[in-house]
Parts: structure tokens; sequence; C-alpha cells
């Protein structure tokens, strides 16, 4: 059995970080109405880590941050007038217990891929394959193995062959799967371990795959974005002017020269004009909601939407919130 994280103690920490919290101000945020279009959704669980637009499926893809899992949310043909629902999709036995957290899907093999870790003990990490049309699971590559290292698969990008690469947020690593579920290679560098302890409590995060065959990551704590070219493994550091990257989490492209990068307290449209050697950033979007945490960005029909982590009530309702820059 993989090692796992008991939901109930990390619902019980998220609960105690956030009753830290003014009620009041809680309640002011709650009540505030964001600018722009919303989905709203009702759910089974209370954390949401990714939300990824199905456009073949006509679905919003969810991870199940608390138990692990993954979820569908079909928005409605008459306007999304009032909440939605979410439907589970996958309940895995073997992986029970551990967060499900960045998805990533392989349009190709009609597959979702998903980063599963052990949430509080980080001494688990995998990436799971499944089918999208019978969500019965392809294959389960688990990368942490035998080592006492600790590790967190945090996000998951996929290339054209159907090559899967997970960021470690714990180890500063990223591990390379085939289309066959084998772990081949890590990519690893002394650039992904900025100086300072407090600049590494969350490294690697969102990574997305270029159609140039390269790979771009944000390292959260320290809002360095990397370059890496996947014909060597050769990592470069962006230089990003224009403002900060830091405390950056999920990572959207949306052509081949502007990614989005969500995060808090707002999200960030970064652009380059010259293959990613340097970029600038050129837009910010706050949903205003910054007690239910952005984490991931995805686009529905030339929209970007952001995920947030946390639900709230106690139909536990949780928001995708368009972002406009």
């Amino acid at each position: 059995m993989s090692p796992s994280f008991c939901s109930g103690r990390f619902s019980v920490a998220l609960f105690l970080v956030i009753s830290a919290v003014p009620i009041s101000y809680l309640v002011s945020l709650e009540r505030a109405v964001p600018s722009t279009h919303v989905f709203s959704y009702h759910s089974s669980g209370f954390f949401r880590e990714c939300a990824k637009w199905d456009d073949v499926g006509r679905r919003f893809l969810v991870s199940f941050m608390d138990g692990g899992g993954i979820g569908e949310v079909v928005p409605s043909d008459d306007g999304d007038i009032g909440a939605l629902r979410e439907v589970t999709l996958v309940k895995d036995a073997d992986l029970a217990g551990n967060a499900s957290l960045g998805i990533a899907i392989d349009r190709d093999r009609n597959r979702l891929l998903v980063a599963v870790a052990d949430l509080l003990g980080n001494r688990y990490s995998a990436l799971a394959a499944y089918d999208m049309s019978t969500w019965r699971r392809v294959f389960l590559a688990e990368l942490s193995g035998q080592s006492k290292e600790k590790s967190f698969a945090d996000d998951v990008a996929v290339d054209a062959r159907g090559n899967a690469y997970v960021t470690d947020a714990k180890g500063s690593k990223i591990w390379k799967v085939d289309v066959n579920g084998e772990l081949v290679s890590t990519i690893e560098s002394p650039l992904f371990t900025p100086r300072g302890w407090y600049n590494n409590l969350v490294a690697l995060n969102g990574i997305v795959y270029h159609p140039d065959g390269f790979l771009i990551v944000i390292h959260t704590f320290s809002g360095l974005l990397y370059k890496i070219d996947l014909t060597d493994d050769k990592v470069t550091v962006v230089e990003v002017t224009g403002g900060t990257l830091r405390f950056g989490d999920g990572l959207e492209l949306l052509s081949r020269t502007k990614i989005v990068v969500a995060g808090n307290p707002s999200a960030k449209l970064v652009e380059s004009s010259d293959g990613w050697r340097t970029a600038t950033v050129t837009g910010w979007f706050s949903t205003g909601m910054v007690h239910r945490i952005v984490s991931s960005a995805t686009v529905k029909e030339g929209r970007v939407y952001l995920n947030h982590i946390v639900g709230f009530g106690s139909k536990k309702r949780h928001l995708l919130v368009e972002a406009v820059f």
C-alpha cells in the first residue's frame, strides 16, 4: 500500500489557518462579487487543486486535493444560471488518501494525467493516467520509489509524443515518464535551488510544454521562471521584467508567446518575443477571493478561468473566475 495522508488531518489544519482570519473579513470577501464571469459549483469536498477545460467533453475536469480523485463540472446550456454540480469520475482505491493535484489532458491519447502526492508526509509521489472515455486507469508510475528523500509531485505537462513531465515541489526536480508509464529520467539543476531556505519551501510547481520543444516551469517561492530545452535538458532562467512572479502556482500556455501564471494575490499575463529567453509581465488580474487561494488556470473558448482551492459553505461551493488582463 502506498503511504497516504489523512484527509481529516489536512482539513483540520487548513480550517485552523482559515479560522485565524477574522470572521468579519472572510464574510466581506465572500460577499464581494467578481467583476467577470464566474462558474460556481457545489462539490463533495472543500479542496479542489486544479481545473482544466475539456473542449471535447464540454466540461471542466477538477482534481480532489482532499483524499484524491477526479470530478467533472458540466456548464449548462442556459447561461449557467445558478450553481453547477460536481460529479465524481475517479476514486482510485490504490491511491486512497493521497492528494490528486495538477492534471493535464493528453488529447492525442484521450488520457488524463494526474500528479499524486502524500500531502502532509511527502513520502509518496506518483503519476496516474486514466482513459477519458472509460475512466479506467491506464498506468500508475510511482515516482518516489524506495527513496527516503521527501518528494511532492505537484503538476504535470505532456509533450507531443506522450511523455509526461512531473514537477517535484519538495525535491526540486522534474520526473520524465514515457507514454507507457515508465520513469525514464530525472531533470535536475543547481538553478532549481535558489539561495535562501525560505525560497525553497515550495519549489518547482506549475509546468507547461511549449510546442517548440521545451518546458516552462515556475518556482513558487522564489518566482523564478525556467526554460528547459528537451533536446539536452539544458536549464536556463528566463529573465522576467515588469513584475514579480513570486508565489506563482499553475501555468497555462495561451500561445507560443503568452502564458498565464496563476497565483496569489493576483494572476499574471507573461509575454515573450524571443523564444522565452526573456519575458515581461504585461497584465495582472485579481479575483478578490484571496481567501479561496488561486491555484491553476485553464482556457475555455478563448477565455481564461482561474481555479480556487477552497470551497465554502455547507454545499462546498467552488468558483472558477474569468481572468481579464
